[in-house]
């Protein structure tokens, strides 16, 4: 028997997945929740495990290829004895819907979740046709005027099929989806296929093959050539998808949503630097890695506890400010694939040795483009350092959904106010930016001043506890 896997949603709520690359291929036998393929969400590299014990028949999509959720990438063989369940007998149950339903009963799959009664997309709402609306406003019915259109069941259409950003691309043109023919799996209709049909009439018709065309203009005009890895040309074009999509849209909601804040202050580290340097030595933080992030990540997760309105969000929907009674604390890495924010869950609760070890574990997974979709949401206040790329200061965009963001500079020594004299000591700048939706300037600047006082004089975080 045949089997189709089709991508799932991977519970992200998102809408497409790049396919990166294929653990089996055409023959091979495979094992339940035997690890398939990888795929590249908005958000992080995901393992698809397989959903079935059989033989791989074909490949339903290549690497590379950007797959919509519920569209086919794999099929299956399934030998008889690894067939579902058999149904419950009609004859046993005098009901053929009860068999039905046996049928359709599968064993919960790993990273799935179970599945549900009903097969296939969600059914959409069928519109009328023009002449369907036509014939049936001859004979129908009228009430003050007002002529009431029966739709019948025969005439009726589906809602062209496309996923929501190129519904919205094409809504923002203007361009009505139903005048679109779609290119894609099953006529999906991308937006590629939007942009042609937005393309004057007089466009020239289809290029000759690719090959050709850069034949031809390397030949005409060298310089010209635009191309993505040929030696030699002017510009180079990256598709714009994965982790960088995500992270453009994110930023962009964010900036022109939250009305913005950021502030600065400059602060005297050399004491807390001496206090990453002593515990160090000490042996129960052996094989710890410390630095500045540690120690101010503990006193921000202490001080969001004091200053709760920098752990909250705005829910619009609701009219309602959230506020958590904990702290998922996030932390900006830089990846090969992009810029990621996992979060640190509970971090208010963790000592400081299992706050660095957390970090450590959480960039590491970032990097190597493992972070799991729970890592990569519900955090609650972020924090960028900006100070390993020799940076001082910068005016970070808060993480959607957050209330502030904490920007570190760099540590650097230079002349300082020291106990009445100029002395050589280590100093840093932070940037708090805040949502000025949930965040007066008293609160922001408050805590901004808390968290130097202690970075200043670590000794003073006794007086927080």
């Amino acid at each position: 028997m045949l089997q189709v896997f089709k991508l799932p949603d991977l519970g992200e709520g998102l809408t497409e997945s790049e396919l990166l690359s294929w653990k089996v291929a055409v023959g091979d036998s495979v094992q339940l929740n035997q690890v398939i393929a990888e795929v590249e969400t908005a958000k992080a590299v995901v393992e698809l495990p397989s959903p079935y014990e059989g033989v791989v028949a074909d490949l339903l999509a290549e690497p590379g290829q950007t797959v919509p959720v519920g569209d086919p990438i794999v099929s299956f063989q399934i030998s008889s004895e690894h067939d579902a369940a058999a149904p419950v007998s009609s004859a046993a149950t005098g009901n053929a819907v009860v068999e039905e339903e046996e049928e359709r009963r599968q064993p919960t799959l790993v990273g799935y979740g179970a599945e549900v009664a009903q097969k296939g997309r969600p059914q959409r709402r069928a519109r009328a046709t023009v002449g369907a609306a036509v014939g049936a406003a001859d004979s129908a019915p009228q009430a003050g005027g007002v002529v009431v259109l029966e739709r019948p069941r025969e005439t009726v259409t589906e809602r062209p099929r496309s996923t929501p950003p190129v519904r919205k691309f094409a809504r923002d043109s203007g361009v009505n989806l139903e005048l679109v023919t779609g290119t894609g799996a099953a006529g999906l209709i991308t937006r590629e296929d939007v942009e042609n049909f937005i393309k004057p009439s007089a466009a020239p018709a289809a290029p000759p093959a690719a090959a050709t065309v850069a034949a031809t203009a390397t030949t005409v005009a060298p310089s010209l050539v635009t191309a993505s890895g040929v030696a030699g040309a002017r510009e180079t074009r990256t598709p714009i998808k994965g982790v960088r999509k995500a992270t453009a849209a994110a930023m962009v909601s964010s900036a022109f949503t939250a009305p913005h804040v950021t502030e600065f202050l400059t602060v005297d580290v050399t004491k807390s630097m001496k206090l990453i340097r002593s515990l160090k030595e000490n042996k129960e933080f052996a094989g710890v890695r410390l630095g500045p992030m540690t120690i101010v990540a503990k006193v921000v997760s202490m001080g969001l506890m004091r200053h709760p309105e920098l752990n909250s969000r705005w829910d619009e929907a609701a009219g309602e400010i959230v506020t958590p009674n904990y702290v998922n604390l996030g932390i900006a890495a830089a990846t090969p694939r992009g810029l990621m924010v996992p979060n640190i869950k509970d971090a208010q609760s963790m000592s400081l040795c299992e706050l660095a070890d957390a970090l450590t574990d959480l960039v590491v997974t970032a990097r190597e483009g493992k972070s799991s979709p729970e890592q990569l949401t519900q955090g609650t206040f972020t924090i960028t350092n900006v100070g390993v790329f020799g940076v001082d200061a910068g005016t970070p965009i808060i993480n959607p959904g957050e209330a502030a963001i904490l920007a570190m500079g760099q540590v650097r020594k230079q002349p300082w106010a020291h106990k009445g004299k100029i002395k050589l000591r280590e100093v840093m700048t932070l940037s708090l930016s805040f949502d000025h939706r949930l965040v007066d300037g008293e609160q922001g600047s408050k805590f901004l001043s808390e968290l130097g006082a202690v970075l200043e004089d670590p000794a003073s975080l006794m007086t927080l506890v």
